[in-house]
């Protein structure tokens, strides 16, 4: 069995109210939620919250609720317990599971082809814990990024040694070849991966050590309102509104 498990709370700081704020008219976790149930591969969508708007929202779609108990409504809670207590759930109700397919309500950059890529990925390559998307932005290398020191100055944030001969470094944004980032679109995942969490790959634990990177465009989760913008053309970008592939 294959199951698809959405995260979200309803207590966000940095953009209160985001998971169920409308974009293109309909409400940003739609988008995770119903490319979750359009993938022909994934038996059964389960959302984990707190939130009675998330709920409300998956009963419409028939999505299965998990109760997030309090201690994983916190600021500080984290996303990976989140899963896992969700996995276990899943684990209590269905039964073994064959893979995980895991998302967020803030991110709706993902289709169900970007889903069904990854099964397959994982299906073929027994190896391999988990498959994950991941968009290429250069601008953002490790290179350019900079921290305050306590002399109120700009300074690197990563050692500029960590980066080989300086002498080969300079501000073009290719210059160190392409950096591509998890985009928290969607991780398909293995069972593994989540009953030995501590093992996992940091920051993003629960994919595991041996990830393969399903490429996207401009994928994203929301933790500011500023972003919703790219999330609009992301979505426009993929066909949603259009009749002959409405996303």
């Amino acid at each position: 069995m294959i199951s698809a498990l959405l995260i979200g709370r309803k207590g966000s700081v940095g953009f209160p109210g985001k998971n169920t704020y409308k974009v293109l008219g309909k409400p940003l976790s739609f988008y995770p939620m119903r490319s979750a149930k359009k993938a022909k591969s994934v038996d059964k969508v389960f959302i984990s919250t707190d939130c009675e708007k998330l709920m409300a929202l998956a009963r419409k779609n028939k999505v299965e609720i998990i109760l997030r108990p309090d201690y994983l409504c916190t600021k500080s809670a984290k996303g990976e317990d989140a899963f896992v207590h969700g996995y276990q759930e899943i684990v209590k109700r269905e039964g073994k599971q064959e893979l995980i397919v895991l998302l967020h309500c803030n991110s709706a950059t993902v289709t169900e082809k970007m889903i069904e890529e990854g099964i397959k990925i994982l299906k073929d390559n027994p190896e391999y814990d988990s498959a994950v998307s991941v968009s290429k932005y250069n601008m953002w290398s490790p290179l350019r990024a900079r921290k305050i020191g306590s002399d109120g100055l700009l300074h690197p944030f990563v050692p500029f040694e960590t980066f080989g001969d300086s002498k080969s470094l300079n501000c073009d944004r290719d210059s160190q070849g392409d950096v591509y980032f998890a985009d928290m679109s969607v991780s398909i995942v293995r069972p593994r991966c989540l009953e030995h969490i501590e093992e996992g790959l940091l920051p993003q634990k629960w994919m595991g050590q041996k990830i393969y990177p399903l490429i996207q465009e401009a994928g994203l989760d929301i933790d500011y309102e500023w972003q919703m913008g790219q999330t609009v053309w992301w979505l426009r970008n993929n066909g949603c509104g259009k009749k002959k592939n409405d996303y």
